[in-house]
């Protein structure tokens, strides 16, 4: 057989050349701001290239992004892969000594950024002296100064030094992208995608089984493309010639609702918490989505009254997954027309999973037991950027972290972080299990449960929700809800009721945000029953 390199840069070529025609869109604030085809893309992609090697970036240095889901963002993507560079995308939601620490150890030394959020730029650039050139998206003029670096516009960097540029001349398993976690457990740590990772990742979700992409899809990312690769879009698109519609920073209801009707789009990709501000926004506005197909969720445990409402409210099939970053991050998926609710789905062919106890010991029954969730496959990572060590076991499998069980039929549920459990009086409280029954109420939006110090049982949970429509909870109904479902000892004696709920850029809850909030005295706690 011949040799063929599996590196992403051949998704776009392949676009390019049979669906040379099929255009990704940019909006703002719901409104198409520009169109581009395919071929017009990998063009400028090619070309941007032959930019960056005039600045002096080498295969295998990372480029580094600050930017939202645009048309710049994703010819940078290209731009960096395909000339076997890295494309180190940065996370704006993160504090700024985070990011500062990420540029530094990632040594990035170009890199793009929204012109909106060139502030937050300035705000890390004297903690990173190694930037050296400063590219601004969405401008077409630079006017702005950071100190110790060159500043370009993009497109007048793109008329000053672009040119044609082979493409794909490197081993499949070099390094890609670089993400890091979103720290919602621990300090973020850097993950290293291969060509060859991203490829076969793009391939299994394809699958008809899993996100299923076709070139009749209108594809609206809603998902960030600087969290693990925008969930494989920005690949899987071209890789089929759908139509890509990219939302810009503005995920809003009323904003997505505007670009899925306008745009005709039959597949939304995102977090739960952005199709439910759609719902509430098609409520208010009596309006519809006739050509919504199919979303798909992910980034935290959906409870299955949430989602039949988000299915009613959307007339279209919800989709649940599960996945990391250090997968990649596809991890599990319900089929596109499953008969039934089937929590987060099975893996698609190119990942296996078990199940094991505290001590890392495979459990002898894997079905419809609680275990450590560990993974392997070729777009599960094996260690952490700069790390001297590998993450996984002597089988080769990666510890999640998650606490999970399996059906029958090998669907996966999450039941909670392993880090997440709280101890109390020597024995273990699932947070997730209360959060499960307290997210069904109709009047909570989000709900997270964490364990705070306690002088006699060393921790009590704390119920901490986010009500729907800014409207106070009936705590005593919340509280009812648990009796007879968890143990009496697990129930909350405190509760706090916020306006929003801190996230990570997964939709996850970010809890250690969370916590420094409480500690900080910034969220009102009350005594059930008082």
């Amino acid at each position: 057989m011949q040799t063929y390199s599996l590196t992403v840069d051949k998704f776009l070529d392949h676009a390019a050349k049979w669906f040379p025609n099929r255009e990704v869109a940019e909006a703002n604030r719901g409104r198409v701001i520009s169109r581009a085809s395919y071929a017009a893309l990998r063009r400028r992609s090619n070309r941007m290239s032959g930019a960056l090697a005039a600045l002096g970036a080498k295969s295998g240095d990372r480029i580094a992004t600050l930017a939202w889901n645009t048309q710049h963002h994703f010819e940078i993507y290209y731009a960096a892969m395909g000339a076997g560079l890295v494309c180190h995308t940065l996370n704006p939601r993160l504090m700024p000594d985070q990011l500062a620490a990420m540029v530094a150890e990632a040594d990035d030394r170009v890199i793009a950024v929204s012109a909106r959020l060139l502030p937050l730029l300035r705000s890390i650039a004297e903690l990173c002296p190694k930037i050296e050139h400063v590219v601004v998206l969405d401008a077409d003029s630079a006017a702005e100064n950071i100190e110790g670096a060159q500043v370009w516009a993009y497109e007048q960097l793109l008329e000053a030094h672009g040119s044609e540029t082979r493409w794909g001349d490197f081993d499949e398993n070099s390094p890609a992208g670089l993400c890091y976690t979103s720290g919602t457990t621990g300090s973020p740590k850097g993950v290293i995608y291969t060509h060859r990772s991203n490829y076969l990742h793009t391939l299994r979700a394809l699958q008809a089984d899993a996100m299923a992409l076709s070139g009749n899809d209108v594809v609206l990312m809603a998902v960030p493309m600087f969290h693990a690769n925008g969930w494989g879009v920005p690949f899987a698109a071209p890789a089929v010639g759908a139509r890509l519609v990219l939302p810009g920073r503005h995920t809003d209801g009323a904003s997505l609702a505007t670009l899925i009707r306008d745009e005709g789009v039959t597949l939304a990709i995102g977090v739960q918490t952005v199709w439910l501000g759609v719902v509430d926004h098609l409520r208010k506005s009596d309006a519809e989505l006739p050509t919504l197909d199919r979303v798909i969720i992910g980034g935290s445990n959906c409870p299955e009254a949430l989602i039949r409402q988000m299915e009613e409210g959307l007339s279209a099939r919800i989709q649940t997954s599960w996945g990391m970053t250090e997968l990649s991050p596809l991890g599990t998926i319900s089929p596109p027309h499953a008969p039934e609710y089937s929590s987060s789905g099975r893996p698609p062919i190119g990942l296996d999973l078990k199940l094991s106890d505290a001590d890392g010991n495979v459990l002898n029954q894997q079905r419809n037991r609680v275990g450590h969730l560990w993974a392997k496959g070729a777009s599960v990572v094996d260690r952490y950027f700069r790390a001297e060590s590998d993450a996984l076991d002597e089988e080769g499998f990666f510890d999640t972290g998650d606490l999970a069980t399996l059906d029958d039929q090998g669907n996966l549920t999450i039941c909670g972080r392993s880090k997440d459990l709280i101890k109390s009086g020597g024995e273990w409280i699932n947070p997730a299990e209360i959060e499960v029954i307290v997210g069904r109420d109709p009047c909570v939006s989000l709900v997270a449960v964490i364990g705070t110090s306690d002088e006699k049982w060393g921790e009590r949970p704390l119920l901490v929700v986010q009500p729907r429509n800014g409207e106070p909870v009936d705590v005593v109904r919340l509280i009812d809800s648990l009796r007879g479902k968890v143990p009496d000892w697990w129930i909350p004696e405190r509760i706090a009721q916020v306006r929003s709920m801190p996230l990570a850029a997964s939709g996850k809850i970010d809890k250690n945000l969370l916590r420094v909030e409480l500690d900080a005295g910034e969220i009102a706690v009350e005594r059930i029953g008082s």
